[in-house]
């Protein structure tokens, strides 16, 4: 009696576990996307209570059973960028302690990425340390997307996933754009691989913006590459901080003959005076992706559009839970 028990108790507890392979936690970064992932896969978001003391130290609690779970852990380290990651880092090592089965850090923008070498005798490699950071914390994995050198993948000594809004971009692009009169543009010699991918796309010309930059979040345009005039030029990059690359480059094309200028650009930092910039621009608009939350300025702005990346995420978090392949997502 008491082995069938025990056998019916075991067989429950398979069962139950088969059901919840999968776990999905939200920090504080971006809690709208975390939710609308969450949506996307039908799965509630996991219960974690994530507070500061009040010297701003941050607390992680799970308030869930994580033992044996597949749990993916979804924040952006945008600004407050050291609080984000603090936040992020804290959360694995609860994971981990926790005894989940395998932790995936899903950083859909990954701070500190352009740290990505020594820029100067006695400077750091920020983006490497972070990768050190988040593996020793916990992590099994990490899923990113559109990474602002590739060559961070190999600061990993963990599986790292690096995904693209290519595909997103490009849907957005057909439903606005009559690609016949199409020119994509580089806005400068490190982005060309990227803009070349939107490019193949549409089967349409490429142009790049030639610039000098002159100190950090300043840059100087020099000249266009390629013929631009009377042509809609479609501006392609991973990052707008400042946005002064971009508008530099929108006034070029349009001194250029251009007959306007957009752009796309995965990851919205958009610090200090940047939607101002944009706003003041020749941009006809700046269409980012919700990798970071939209501030309430960029929400305000009449020319900054926001796109979502949730199902293009959370297609991958499934893949990778369900060990298939991730990168026929993009084929």
């Amino acid at each position: 009696m008491i082995l069938s028990r025990l056998r019916e108790a075991w067989r429950k507890e398979v069962s139950c576990h088969e059901n919840h392979l999968m776990k999905i936690i939200a920090c504080n970064s971006n809690q709208a996307l975390a939710e609308a992932v969450s949506a996307y896969l039908k799965l509630p978001l996991a219960k974690a209570g994530i507070r500061r003391f009040s010297d701003m130290e941050v607390f992680v609690e799970i308030l869930e059973n994580v033992r044996g779970e597949d749990v993916f852990v979804i924040q952006s380290t945008s600004y407050p960028a050291n609080d984000n990651v603090m936040e992020l880092l804290i959360t694995l090592d609860a994971l981990r302690r926790g005894s989940a089965r395998r932790i995936t850090a899903v950083m859909p923008y990954f701070g500190y990425a352009r740290q990505d070498r020594k820029s100067g005798p006695r400077t750091p490699i920020s983006a490497k340390l972070v990768a050190n950071l988040i593996t020793i914390a916990g992590a099994d994995r990490v899923l990113t997307i559109d990474l602002h050198a590739g060559q961070i993948q190999g600061f990993f000594d963990i599986p790292l996933d690096n995904l693209t809004a290519a595909p997103v971009f490009t849907k957005d692009i057909e439903e606005r754009f009559d690609s016949e009169d199409l020119t994509v543009v580089s806005p400068d010699i490190g982005g060309v691989f990227r803009a070349r991918l939107i490019a193949k796309r549409f089967d349409s010309d490429l142009a790049i913006i030639d610039k000098r930059r002159e100190s950090a979040g300043v840059s100087e345009v020099m000249h266009v590459i390629g013929d631009v005039r009377d042509r809609r030029c479609m501006l392609i990059d991973d990052i707008v901080d400042s946005a002064g690359t971009l508008c530099n480059a929108a006034v070029a094309l349009m001194e250029a003959g251009a007959a306007s200028v957009s752009a796309y650009a995965t990851h919205g930092v958009l610090s200090g005076e940047a939607v101002a910039r944009v706003g003041s621009s020749p941009l006809e608009a700046l269409i980012i992706t919700d990798s970071i939350a939209a501030t309430e300025a960029i929400r305000a702005s009449h020319n900054i559009e926001q796109l979502t990346i949730a199902p293009l995420m959370a297609e991958a978090i499934r893949r990778i839970s369900e060990e298939t392949s991730v990168s026929s997502l993009f084929d």
